[in-house]
């Protein structure tokens, strides 16, 4: 995984001349619309498409991901999180593109996209065992076990069950909340994709700009902080002398791994949604798909990161959601903590929205449509699972099953991407020509 996921993504930032990150300005406006084509097969806008792949990966992955981080590997894993970000962006431009480039139909005749299709067309027949492999650790991949696990965990530290009426030790407590949580997921799972699509550019857009405006006020008040934190993250990312379990690169690898975690690069989940794009210029999809990693990564994960050094919360023994729960609580008058449940519990529902939809295309891959819905019902037990289960056993889980999805995806991206770079330079020669 490390090797295809940095030495494929520094392949394919020097194949590619750097133009993902030359022509942000311009990724930029596509997501605003400014090009949209009508007339384009497909079922959901670009900003619908990157909303919904943002959903799934701003989120529990953004906050209590890198309070993991932190707790695993210090401060200095940031540092790499934000090199595997800047290394993403590359991929998903890539990957992206050839998810609209190799579109096929699943046996309802539906439009869709994603690794199975550009490993089965665009690699050929031949490949087919490779597409299958990616889709089976797919169905252990995309359930939603750390979210269930993680919101679960924010709803104990912050309502404190014990204080409440209800007599009920705290594994029934897990129990119950992750029962409700099921349910809820439930209704709009059964509802399908352009309901998902609908509630989750509603609430993400809201959701992140929630979060940033509280960590902005504490990085406000906290101004003379922000440099020394920032300082702490680049000395500690060289500390060769690290305790961290597997050395130096024991702390580059928890950050790559938290890094594939929170933006997903690589991973091969955004280019389903992204196959389903309005649009029949692979290139333009591939552009508004690198802004993913920037916002939930560059943006949100640095944030989030500031905030726990400089609230000091990092230097306790706590990790998870717990970390990050503290060191809002202590830099937001007391109710950050609050304010944090409200926002994890609309990240989560809308990561469980978006990753039950990857996992029905994974078995609608290996079967067909009709029985790949029955994957919401596997998922939908899961979570109530993973309300009770450690996280060290899910963050285990979900490691091991990125890791295997990433080999079959990052093979087929690198052996594609000529393809791509063909249809980047004719869609550039066109802009420029309509330009002049």
């Amino acid at each position: 995984m490390f090797i295809l996921l940095i030495g494929g993504g520094l392949f394919l930032v020097l194949y590619s001349k750097f133009l993902p990150y030359r022509y942000f300005g311009h990724a930029i406006a596509i997501t605003a619309g400014k090009y949209d084509d009508k007339n384009a097969k497909g079922d959901v806008s670009s900003f619908q498409a990157l909303s919904a792949a943002v959903a799934a990966t701003v989120g529990l992955g953004n906050i209590s991901g890198v309070a993991i981080a932190i707790h695993d590997g210090g401060p200095g894993v940031v540092f790499w999180i934000w090199v595997t970000a800047l290394i993403g962006m590359c991929i998903k431009f890539y990957s992206c593109s050839l998810s609209i480039m190799f579109r096929g139909k699943d046996s309802d005749g539906k439009l869709q996209g994603g690794p199975m299709f550009y490993i089965t067309q665009g690699l050929g027949p031949k490949a087919k065992p490779l597409a299958i492999f990616f889709a089976v650790c797919g169905l252990f991949g995309f359930l939603g076990v750390f979210t269930a696990n993680q919101f679960t965990e924010t709803f104990m530290s912050v309502i404190e069950p014990s204080k409440t009426i209800f007599e009920m030790d705290e594994t029934n407590w897990k129990w119950t909340v992750g029962f409700v949580l099921a349910i809820v997921t439930s209704f709009v799972i059964f509802g399908g994709l352009t309901k998902i699509a609908k509630v989750a550019s509603a609430i993400v857009p809201f959701m992140v700009a929630v979060y940033l405006i509280a960590v902005i006020i504490v990085m406000a008040m906290n101004a003379s902080q922000i440099i020394p934190s920032l300082k702490l993250i680049l000395t500690e990312a060289w500390n060769f002398k690290t305790v961290v379990t597997g050395g130096f690169w024991g702390l580059v690898i928890i950050g790559i791994r938290r890094a594939m975690f929170s933006n997903e690069a690589g991973l091969g989940s955004a280019p389903m949604y992204h196959g389903q794009s309005k649009t029949d210029n692979p290139v333009k999809e591939g552009l508004v798909a690198m802004l993913g990693p920037f916002i939930d990564t560059i943006l949100v994960c640095t944030f989030t990161a500031v905030v726990i050094i400089l609230s000091g919360a990092y230097l306790e023994d706590q990790s998870g959601i717990v970390m990050t729960l503290t060191a809002f609580e202590r830099t937001l008058f007391g109710y950050g903590d609050d304010l944090l449940m409200i926002i994890v519990s609309a990240f989560a529902l809308s990561t469980l929205f978006t990753y039950s939809y990857y996992g029905v295309k994974c078995l609608s891959f290996i079967t067909n449509a009709k029985i790949g819905k029955f994957y919401n019902w596997y998922f939908v037990i899961m979570i109530v699972f993973a309300a009770v289960a450690s996280l060290d056993l899910v963050k285990n889980l979900i490691d091991l099953s990125y890791a295997l999805m990433v080999i079959p995806n990052m093979i087929a991206v690198l052996l594609l991407a000529p393809k791509v770079n063909k249809e980047a330079k004719k869609y550039f020669q066109r802009l420029k020509s309509e330009h002049r």
